[in-house]
Formats: C-alpha cells, sequence, structure tokens
C-alpha cells in the first residue's frame, strides 16, 4: 500500500466535533493515520496530528492550550516513565512544526456515559513552544505547548471546564 502524502490542516469532510468509533475508523479518515501511536508525524516534515489518550502522566489538557508530553520512555503496563525521552523521531518533528507553524490536529479520546471510549477530532492548533523537563516519574520528557487555533470554538477538556 502507497504511503499518503502528508496532511497538515483540515482534512475535507472532517469538521470539528466529528466522532470515531475507535483507532481504526480514526486512521482510515487520515485525521489521525497511525494506529497506535500518539503523534502522527511524517520525516523531515512535521508533526500532522496527535491524539490525547491519558496515556502519559505529565500531559495538561487546559481545552484551549494543551501541554503534551513527546513519545518514548513509557511503560506499556504501567503508564509511567521509566527512560529519558530523547528529540528524535516524531518528538523531533513535533519541533519542526512550531519552526515551519503548520498547524497540528488534535483528537482527544472520550468517555461516553456508558463508559466506552471514542475518538473526537477537536480541531487545529499551533505549536507555540517545546522544552525539555524532568517528569513526574524522575525521567527527562519532551514537553510541547500547543495553542488552540482562534478560529476554532473552544473546546471543554475532559472534566468539562476550559
Amino acid at each position: 500500500m502507497a504511503k499518503q502524502p502528508a496532511t497538515f490542516g483540515a482534512v475535507a469532510g472532517f469538521q470539528e466535533g466529528y466522532e470515531f468509533l475507535n483507532r481504526l475508523e480514526l486512521s482510515a479518515s487520515g485525521v489521525h493515520r497511525p494506529t497506535r501511536a500518539g503523534i502522527g508525524a511524517r520525516s523531515g516534515l512535521g508533526a500532522e496530528s496527535i491524539v490525547l489518550a491519558e496515556g502519559y502522566e505529565d500531559d495538561v489538557d487546559l481545552g484551549h492550550v494543551i501541554l503534551y508530553t513527546g513519545q518514548g520512555g513509557r511503560s506499556s503496563t504501567s503508564g509511567k516513565q521509566v527512560a529519558d525521552q530523547t528529540l528524535t523521531g516524531a518528538n523531533l518533528e513535533l519541533a519542526r512544526s512550531q519552526s515551519t507553524g503548520q498547524p497540528v490536529r488534535v483528537v482527544r479520546r472520550v468517555q461516553n456515559a456508558g463508559g466506552l471510549f471514542f475518538y473526537r477530532y477537536d480541531g487545529l492548533y499551533r505549536i507555540t513552544a517545546h522544552w525539555q523537563e524532568m517528569g513526574k516519574s524522575g525521567f527527562s520528557i519532551w514537553r510541547f505547548k500547543l495553542e488552540r487555533l482562534p478560529s476554532n470554538p473552544v473546546i471543554p477538556n475532559s472534566l468539562g471546564t476550559i
């Protein structure tokens, strides 16, 4: 199967608030192509999208501002950081997106009243800063500050507040 071209910004046919049943449906849409990874990136081009799925203990989701933790160094069993992150791979592509100013699509995993999870496309954000710091588990992590583009309505965070 041929690799799809990179798509930065909106994906035709998918408006903010569009809901996907699972990661496979989300991937097929092109809104966020990886079926497991939280960062959709193209080597040398930047990051297209991220998914906020409560996978990293250091993530902070304020709705209109996100402090996103880069990938790597996380235990798949405990969810805790067990090693330092590096500014390589998808992390480097998030930093590149800050330099280029390309918007990044944000998708949030949401739990409905019945306890089931789905994925919601929540619009375009711009990476305005990135830095390295010590995470909650004592390992070096990369942080990325994403700010919602002003043309988008504000989406509530997982607590229902802004």
